[in-house]
């Protein structure tokens, strides 16, 4: 028996950390009968349009420009397909396997709704697609985000035809041999379904929906981190007192200050004002202010995306209680594009001050610790050129924070004048995250390294953090290759357990 857990996907209720656990193959798909009975229900209305050939946009006419070009008969049928193949386009490479997963999963879920007209068959063959492994080949560039993710969703159908390339158990097939290997059976489309399946904002919102969850970890365990650096550099933790908060009550800024003051309960490394110095530099001072900016940001992100995850984005919509059939943008990506844009810029602020205290740990003006925090300088460089390189990804994530959404192009002769850009936005993100854990995990070495020239207790949270860096990285008494260290610090980072390391029991 599948010891995967089982998301039931109803349109309604889908959770953010179920995209996830979908995503990384930790749970299994299942539709309940009510939502399939939702789009048996829609299909009927589509199929009552077509046997009374009603001009309906992309089920009786052609798509974009060709919106007033009338399709009749079985060229319904064959406009679907064509659709497809046409819009397989996609460019660079492939999207990590994940990424597609979590796109199959979202657009099953908006389809369960019962607003889009699909056939229970087709959608079923997408969830066993999901289910037993079956992962289309989709190039990452492609994409204007309005009318949704086309270039992107055409690939993940292609491989429902029988057509395009998938990847099954690490192995890169034809889309007819993947389908086969997991003893699955192309199918052929009917009228709505090739537009009912591309036209959606799954793409964009499948990166986000990982990028929070990543970005999550990220957050957290910055707060250890930048604790750590605080006791090296013997800070004053009175600037985390909660009165200082409450007059300024932003939820985040009170929560970063709740957690510094946690990690470090208990320490015999931080001193009092006027101790050694009357107030901290801001990047030491200022944590809960910078770090519980993000903190809120991620909170409004996270919430827009889980609304999107739940959300219909194709066109048009029916509405068989009513019986309208609406043609209109649910299909354009700007919510998601303006907050993966501002989530970039958010995430980037934790590099950015990560940097700054790291540049404190290494410099001995600043510090009073050795220089470079090696214990023979000059003959060892120590800590010199990871601050390079923290300096240099800091500056990559600057040039990516430019916002994607501020850009557009007009495509479709002009018929679809502005678009969203909101899948490069989210693109971009992803690389934002893994950029920044990159330079907490340069702090998070240095600040270990840091403590060991000082004496006495650590904080509770802190404590675990060192013990648990040193288990897996020995301390730097001469110079070594840094490159294999970075990488394990990177993935002490964003393995997630130095994020909820105070939370242990």
């Amino acid at each position: 028996m599948s010891d995967k857990t089982v998301v039931n996907l109803d349109g309604n209720g889908l959770l953010l950390e179920q995209v996830v656990s979908v995503a990384y193959g930790k749970s299994l798909i299942a539709i309940p009968e009510a939502a399939l009975a939702n789009v048996r229900k829609s299909r009927s209305m589509v199929d009552e349009m077509v046997k009374k050939n009603q001009i309906v946009y992309g089920i009786t006419t052609g798509f974009g420009k060709f919106s007033d070009v009338m399709v009749t008969g079985e060229e319904v049928s064959q406009l679907q397909e064509n659709l497809i193949m046409s819009h397989a386009c996609g460019m660079g490479e492939p999207y990590p396997v994940e990424v597609v997963r979590a796109m199959m999963a979202l657009r099953i879920n908006a389809l369960v709704t019962g607003y889009s007209g699909i056939r229970e068959e087709t959608l079923l063959l997408l969830m066993e697609m999901c289910n037993r492994g079956v992962h289309p080949v989709i190039p990452q560039q492609g994409s204007l985000g309005a009318s949704g993710d086309l270039a992107p969703l055409a690939h993940m159908v292609l491989v429902m035809l029988g057509k395009g390339e998938a990847e099954v158990n690490g192995q890169r097939l034809s889309g007819k041999e993947a389908l086969r290997a997991a003893g699955l059976s192309p199918i052929r489309l009917h009228a709505k379904e090739g537009i009912a399946l591309i036209n959606g904002t799954q793409a964009m919102t499948a990166l986000l929906c990982l990028s929070l969850h990543e970005a999550r970890i990220v957050m957290e365990s910055a707060e250890v981190i930048a604790a750590m650096t605080v006791e090296a550099l013997h800070g004053i933790p009175k600037a985390y007192d909660p009165q200082l908060h409450a007059v300024r009550p932003h939820p985040g800024q009170q929560e970063s200050a709740r957690r510094l003051l946690l990690h470090l309960h208990g320490s015999e490394r931080t001193t009092e004002p006027g101790e050694l110095r009357v107030q901290d530099a801001y990047s030491l001072r200022c944590i809960p202010q910078v770090h519980g900016a993000t903190r809120d940001t991620l909170e409004y992100v996270w919430k827009t995306v889980e609304r999107e995850c739940n959300s219909v984005t194709d066109n048009p919509i029916l509405f068989p209680d009513t019986g309208d059939v609406i043609s209109g943008g649910n299909f354009h990506g700007q919510p998601m594009a303006l907050a993966a844009d501002f989530l970039a810029i958010a995430i980037a602020e934790l590099a950015n001050i990560s940097e700054r205290r790291t540049e404190r740990l290494v410099n001995p003006q600043l510090s009073g610790l050795p220089g470079f925090l090696t214990e023979n300088g000059g003959l060892h460089s120590g800590f010199m050129i990871t601050q390079y390189v923290a300096a240099s990804i800091v500056s990559e994530n600057k040039v990516l924070c430019h916002p994607a959404s501020v850009d557009s192009i007009p495509s479709s002769a002009n018929q679809e004048d502005h678009v969203s850009m909101g899948t490069t936005a989210a693109r971009k993100l992803r690389t934002i995250v893994a950029n920044t854990a990159k330079v907490l995990a340069i702090e998070y070495l240095a600040a270990a390294q840091a403590l060991e020239f000082g004496t006495g207790k650590l904080g509770q949270g802190t404590a675990k953090a060192y013990e648990h860096i040193r288990s897996n990285i020995p301390r730097l008494h001469q110079d070594r290759e840094m490159h294999p260290d970075l990488v394990m610090a990177e993935c002490l980072v964003r393995q997630g357990k130095l994020a909820w390391i105070i939370d242990e029991a």
